[in-house]
């Protein structure tokens, strides 16, 4: 599914989840922003960019791991794949890294292969082709680990993976809308701050329960 300007869909989600903010949608407050905010928010709707850095087989990989990490199980899927490929193909990294980690891009080849071949070795299949629990199996097993994964500290892959997901994730309008953010504050800004104050565009939380206490429950079953 393709989005463009002059968006007809409302309230879009990942996966069209829309259990906590129902029909909210940031694009509502498009005329709020300048003309290159608003470009560069609604750019983000259209096609995907092609690949300019990862390779097929790379790419293969690379989908279901994001979707594992993301847990994007329908469409429509934010495209944070393409959006790592553009990172890394303009050398774009957070600047840092661990010092007994090579450089991220390097990193993230190595690690792809990593998790191809284990997938390979425990299931006899490529990791684009095991099903969904078994994909999380072999994710979970690096995020558990604490020592060396195939070449890597396990904790600093986990680290990686999850540092580039969750950046081009949240810098999409359909986790805007999951989360109820109303998107750059430029030039608008904000006038009700504070603890359960909300702009007069914004959606009330339907869901009565605190995400981080029902996470941190799942976490110790």
């Amino acid at each position: 599914m393709v989005f463009r300007r002059g968006l007809e869909a409302k309230g879009t989600t990942p996966g069209r989840h829309q259990e906590r903010f129902p029909g909210y949608d940031v694009l509502g407050q498009t005329p709020t922003w300048d003309a290159v905010t608003a470009g560069a928010v609604l750019d983000r709707l259209g096609r995907a960019p092609d690949l300019r850095f990862f390779s097929v087989d790379e790419e293969a990989v690379g989908h279901h791991l994001f979707n594992q990490l993301l847990d994007q199980r329908e469409p429509p899927y934010v495209p944070v794949l393409e959006l790592v490929d553009a990172r890394l193909s303009e050398d774009e990294t957070d600047g840092w890294r661990y010092a007994d980690m090579p450089p991220d891009a390097e990193a993230f080849r190595r690690s792809f292969a990593a998790l191809d071949d284990e997938a390979r070795r425990r299931f006899g299949k490529p990791f684009h082709d095991l099903g969904w629990s078994d994909q999380g199996r072999l994710v979970q097993a690096v995020q558990d680990g604490d020592a060396d994964w195939l070449g890597m500290p396990a904790g600093h892959v986990w680290s990686l993976w999850t540092r580039y997901a969750c950046t081009a994730f949240y810098s999409h309008p359909f986790a805007w809308n999951e989360i109820g953010f109303g998107g750059p504050a430029y030039p608008r800004g904000y006038k009700n701050i504070g603890l359960d104050s909300r702009e007069p565009w914004e959606v009330a939380d339907h869901r009565d329960r605190d995400p981080v206490r029902h996470a941190a429950s799942r976490e110790e079953r």
